[in-house]
């Protein structure tokens, strides 16, 4: 072989793994099945569904499941994964927690998300894990983390990811950040159960895009939206920059998802995205 082209070879070779950890996330939308072609011809490359409107033991029956499989299957984007996932009545904290009954309905969860090819559940939830007023945050805190770590090992058994997500005090009174979600995680300690990031909540909290610098190798997820409204990205001209470049700088490989209000999604859609892909491309310039 010719030295020059060995050498050459021997480069690209070596830049291989460097591309590929720092490759632009994919954009996707939080949004309804319903909107899978308004979100093909925007661009986007998956969907974020709810849990509720797909497969939740409460309100999808075996016969509505099976009808949502075959939509699955027809849809031009995949389903990449799923939120809302506890229901607010389900408590997670408190005095009226029913652990068994808990486990029932994430079986449930896990199993049809294995029959629909499913494996990430954000876990924002923020009914359900509210703590009651006047109840012991601490109490709460070691409740919670002991029912993550049993609903954690039955995510393995089905292959399922779960991501806690940081939701702002306007949505519940418990883990408002994604350094209090980041340490649950840590103490939670198990390979199934990782971090999401979302920026808007993070943004609402006032929270430095320097706490994402301490989540590399538990982030596995980020939503996304203007800090007042929650407009989709482009609508008040947000900067998301220093976030976008915490993310680079820790090697982030998940998924960015817009989890926005929108007014008119078919407007709407296509140059959200073009927004935000220029903010990204900026940074992974």
């Amino acid at each position: 072989m010719d030295l020059r082209f060995n050498t050459f070879l021997r480069i690209v070779i070596f830049c291989l793994p460097l591309c590929a950890i720092q490759a632009q996330p994919q954009l996707g939308v939080a949004t309804s099945i319903n909107h899978d072609s308004i979100l093909n011809k925007a661009g986007y490359k998956f969907m974020v569904e709810a849990v509720p409107q797909i497969l939740s033991p409460v309100s999808v029956s075996d016969s509505a499941f099976h009808y949502k499989l075959n939509q699955l299957k027809k849809l031009a984007l995949p389903v990449y994964a799923l939120n809302i996932f506890i229901p607010g009545e389900l408590k997670l904290v408190g005095p009226n927690v029913n652990e068994q009954t808990i486990l029932d309905y994430t079986q449930k969860v896990f199993t049809r998300c294995k029959q629909a090819g499913i494996n990430l559940i954000v876990f924002g939830s923020g009914g359900a894990r509210r703590i009651p007023q006047g109840y012991s945050k601490e109490k709460a805190r070691q409740e919670f983390v002991q029912v993550a770590k049993k609903i954690a090992i039955q995510a393995k058994q089905y292959g399922i990811m779960l991501a806690l997500e940081n939701l702002n005090q306007q949505e519940t009174n418990f883990i408002n950040t994604v350094a209090e979600a980041l340490q649950i995680v840590k103490d939670v300690n198990h390979a199934n159960f990782k971090l999401c990031a979302d920026i808007y909540h993070m943004l609402r909290e006032n929270e430095p895009a320097s706490v994402l610098l301490t989540a590399k190798g538990y982030l596995i997820h980020c939503d996304i939206a203007e800090k007042e409204n929650r407009t989709p990205p482009g609508t008040a001209g947000d900067d998301f920059t220093t976030y976008l470049q915490a993310l680079k700088q820790i090697g982030y490989s998940g998924k960015i998802v817009l989890e926005c209000r929108w007014s008119n999604l078919a407007v709407q859609a296509a140059p959200a995205r073009i927004s935000l892909q220029d903010q990204i491309d900026q940074v992974w310039k």
